[in-house]
């Protein structure tokens, strides 16, 4: 899968490219990361890629035509989206990464700065905008290397044992259970008994007990949308 960020500051992206799973997912091919910047396509003595908003306005806005030509620079994957990093997009989730790193070939993130974006960037180039949320932060690259890492962590061969992807947080719409290692008592907090006595019948309805309860105090909205999957009664209070 190829991923090509649009980004003014390329070297922020050379130690988390390099680190962990992803920087083995790159180095194994599972994905080529590919850094454009737009000031190598400005043709004016000084490099501009911003200029003052018509009609006035506070900050300056990333000019259209140094975007148009680093993305018309790239070659064109048959299965391809352009993607804004904007706090006006759609929020990353778990599923939007399962559709992204299944259903395309080749991801361009386009990174935002300063006060915004020339509008017809929005209109004619991106497929889509994407955000990390309701916040606004400094520039796109952080949000555009959160999207490369949630999207390749998802291919085959990234992560060593498939099976621990199914069982995370969000990927059955509940959150994850509590999980513990030795020793099997630290300070006098213990392990729970039911994790240690073997019966992998018992500890998977902990388990499950344990997702419910977790997910239903700290994200009621994910809880009450996994009970309108299931047809399942609520979980009676108590429930540890």
């Amino acid at each position: 899968m190829r991923f090509d960020i649009v980004t003014l500051f390329p070297e922020f992206f050379a130690s988390p490219l390099a680190s962990g799973l992803l920087g083995k997912a790159i180095a194994r091919d599972i994905a080529q990361v590919n850094l454009v910047n737009p000031r190598d396509f400005t043709t004016d003595k000084h490099h501009r890629v911003d200029d003052e908003p018509y009609g006035g306005g506070v900050g300056m806005l990333l000019k259209p035509d140094p975007l148009f030509a680093a993305v018309e620079s790239l070659p064109l994957l048959p299965r391809r989206s352009v993607i804004l990093m904007s706090p006006q997009g759609e929020t990353l989730h778990q599923r939007l990464f399962e559709e992204l790193a299944t259903d395309y070939d080749q991801l361009v993130l386009v990174c935002g700065h300063y006060e915004g974006i020339d509008e017809r960037v929005r209109q004619h180039l991106v497929d889509r905008e994407l955000s990390l949320g309701d916040f606004v932060l400094t520039c796109g690259e952080i949000p555009a290397l959160a999207l490369v890492n949630g999207v390749v962590r998802l291919r085959p061969g990234t992560v060593g044992k498939v099976e621990s992807l199914k069982l995370e947080s969000f990927e059955q719409g509940l959150l994850d259970y509590p999980q513990y290692t030795r020793p099997a008592e630290f300070r006098g907090w213990t392990v729970p008994e039911v994790l240690r006595s073997g019966n992998h019948q018992a500890i998977d309805r902990w388990r499950h007990e344990q997702q419910l309860a977790r997910t239903q105090t700290r994200r009621p909205d994910l809880y009450q949308t996994w009970l309108g999957s299931q047809n399942s009664p609520p979980l009676p209070k108590g429930t540890p």
